[in-house]
């Protein structure tokens, strides 16, 4: 008789057999917005790109090819990190991913030549992609019952906590250790292994028969809608046959070019084109960051309170679009630290009226074509985005050498343009039809 082999899950792995309430729940879905926080901010450059490329003598053309490739390394990760996870567990592949990707800080700190950045990079982004996506999985167990606008507010926290945490260290630390990014790499090494010493301690994730169970009552759910109305199956073709959806996608691909040129080259541009210390525009940075954080989650309430998504996206562009016009036109030597701060801040807080909504919005126009498309809608989102970012990553440091930041700045006004275009294929309403009832959330 063969020998039963029992597989041991590792000493921090912890599987709820019962789904979480209360303060519970809170609690944990405050550590999986812990873990994706710590995913995003242990790869962050962006605070020290400015001190990296002088160090190095690296153009920023080079940085953008180097950024590029690491970013497909790590989108092929991403998808072993996704296989493997659903095989063995996420806590299991996401708590050694984020561990030894904030070591790598160390090795980082070591590098001096170009070449030796490439390879860190790659390393460190091929570990990470194997987890981050467990990460957005993680929020959303713990977030099903909260309004959508609200839950994909909490699940930005995570790449937007890590800007903002990697901003205000080296904003008010760099100083102390004469402007040396290589003091950031160490302390963004020592900072995540830190937290990930509180996520292994804390971390749980739903059980593969909890998981179960609840598939199980959304197919109960899925057959009940079914046969409220017209039957077919769920074809990936399905999405290719709605425009609005691929408004939905392309419009908000346009609306990323300027999130992401602020996230990747943020503290670049107002270094080059404002000429700020590298210290002193990390701290505008994580201004704008903060009010980002605070209006994704006010806008989140509001508009599912309201259960109105396209007055919130359109106002939240239209400021956008105003505000950038207005700071392209201030890019230059002797503008005030203050009005440059003031404009930057802005264009932050704009962008999060904006997003959160429109993340609702595309959820729901694509459940209404197919619940059980949604997660493809997403995925084909996902995919095109990334590529837009490596599009990005490539080109716009050749535009920024040749021409100037104005120039890159006003191709992403042209897609805050396009993305308000877009909305006219939408579906939703644009004002409320009398009382609402507020969507559940418990008190923590």
């Amino acid at each position: 008789m063969k020998p039963f082999h029992v597989r041991h899950k590792p000493f921090y792995v912890r599987e709820l057999s019962v789904y979480p309430v209360g303060r519970r729940r809170i609690f944990l879905l405050s550590i999986a917005v812990l873990a994706s926080l710590v995913a995003n901010f242990e790869t962050t450059i962006a605070t020290i790109l400015p001190l990296l490329m002088q160090d190095l003598d690296m153009s920023l053309t080079v940085y953008g090819q180097i950024a590029a490739l690491s970013v497909l390394v790590g989108g092929l990760s991403a998808g072993f990190g996704g296989i493997l996870s659903d095989r063995w567990g996420r806590v299991t592949i996401l708590v050694p991913t984020l561990t030894i990707t904030a070591a790598c800080n160390f090795l980082l700190a070591t590098v001096d030549s170009v070449a030796g950045l490439f390879w860190v990079r790659c390393l460190m982004l091929f570990i990470e992609g194997a987890g981050i996506t467990i990460t957005a999985s993680l929020v959303r167990d713990f977030s099903p019952r909260m309004g959508r606008a609200q839950a994909f507010a909490f699940w930005t926290w995570g790449p937007v906590g890590a800007s903002f945490l990697a901003s205000a260290i080296a904003g008010f630390t760099l100083p102390l250790f004469g402007n040396s990014w290589r003091s950031q790499a160490v302390i963004m090494g020592v900072v995540s292994l830190s937290l990930c010493a509180i996520i292994v301690w804390k971390i749980a994730e739903p059980s593969a028969a909890l998981r179960a169970e609840v598939m199980h009552h959304e197919a109960q759910a899925g057959a009940q809608r079914e046969a409220e109305g017209p039957t077919y199956h769920a074809r990936l073709a399905e999405l290719f046959r709605h425009p609005h959806l691929w408004a939905h996608v392309l419009g908000n691909t346009g609306w990323q070019v300027l999130y992401w040129t602020f996230a990747i080259f943020g503290q670049t541009m107002l270094t080059g084109g404002f000429g700020m210390d590298p210290a002193a525009a990390n701290r505008v940075v994580a201004l704008g960051i903060v009010l980002n954080a605070v209006a994704v989650v006010v806008v989140g309430r509001l508009s599912d309170r309201l259960q109105l998504r396209k007055p919130f996206i359109a106002a939240g562009t239209v400021l956008t679009v105003a505000a950038l016009g207005y700071f392209i036109a201030l890019i230059g030597p002797g503008v005030p630290a203050g009005q440059v701060t003031v404009v930057y801040a802005l264009l932050y807080l704009f962008m999060g009226i904006a997003y959160v909504p429109w993340m609702a919005s595309f959820s729901e126009n694509a459940e209404d074509v197919e619940s059980r498309l949604q997660g493809s809608a997403l995925g084909i989102w996902g995919m095109v985005v990334r590529v837009m970012i490596v599009v990005l990553l490539v080109v716009s440091p050749m535009v920024v050498e040749s021409s100037g930041w104005q120039t890159w700045l006003g191709v992403a006004l042209a897609g805050q343009v396009l993305f308000l275009a877009s909305m006219a294929a939408f579906k939703g309403r644009w004002r409320a039809r009398g009382p609402v009832d507020v969507p559940a959330v418990p008190s923590p």
